[in-house]
């Protein structure tokens, strides 16, 4: 996959980090814009139109939290994708920042070539997802996801899904009534090999069920293995 015409918004207060983060995704033909100043955040972005943000979690001000809050309630950018870079490490943390819609969360200190991996994960699954055939839908029950429009309806009533949550549920859907690991979940949706962050599939399973709303049963929880969509 190309990368060279994708752009990243790079948002934390100290310098050095978005001067590094910079320096090694423009070695990547990323095309690379930085702020230090997290309340620009909202501006550049709608003028950059990034393709990903990377946001520190700890900022004076107005923190990252706020900032991807923000972000998920913009309409013109409540789809573009979301790593946060944070040295808050706490589970609760992670499970917070997942929650208020990131597609990622990569801890202080960190491996600067695992960040770039990562973001290329990210891209390409939003990528993907974007790229649907655009003759497929899918349907179970009440639940409809349009891939050439990128839409869920629920009960007949539209539901803004993230890139990610999108590629969950549809690969869900696509496998209706067989049973998904996590680290299969992993693999196919985060491109993960690793089964060091199965939280992350938990955290956006309870997310997708919070939206499906009265539909939300057709994800079954298969205790100590997965998940899976049943019709009933």
């Amino acid at each position: 996959m190309d990368y060279s015409n994708y752009k990243i918004l790079v948002v934390d207060d100290e310098e050095d980090v978005t001067d590094l983060v910079r320096y090694q995704l423009e070695a990547e033909q990323l095309i690379v814009e930085t702020i230090n100043d997290p309340s620009r955040t909202i501006g550049v972005g709608r003028d950059f139109m990034p393709d990903l943000f990377i946001l520190d979690v700890m900022m004076p001000g107005i923190d990252g939290i706020q900032i991807c809050r923000m972000i998920r309630a913009d309409s013109k950018l409540k789809q573009v994708p979301i790593v946060f870079l944070t040295a808050k490490t706490g589970d609760e943390d992670r499970i917070l920042g997942l929650e208020t819609g990131a597609d990622d969360y990569i801890c202080k200190p960190f491996n600067i070539k695992e960040l770039v991996l990562r973001v290329k994960a990210v891209l390409k699954r939003s990528k993907s997802t974007g790229s649907a055939d655009t003759d497929r839908s899918l349907k179970i029950r009440d639940v409809y996801l349009d891939e050439d429009h990128y839409q869920l309806e629920v009960e007949g009533k539209s539901v803004e899904l993230t890139a990610t949550e999108f590629k969950l549920l549809k690969l869900l859907i696509e496998r209706k009534g067989r049973v998904q690991t996590r680290e299969n979940l992993l693999m196919n949706v985060w491109h993960y090999e690793s089964d060091t962050e199965t939280r992350t599939v938990d955290t956006h399973i309870r997310r997708l069920r919070e939206k499906l709303g009265g539909q939300a049963d057709i994800i079954e929880t298969i205790r100590g293995v997965g998940y899976r969509v049943v019709e009933s």
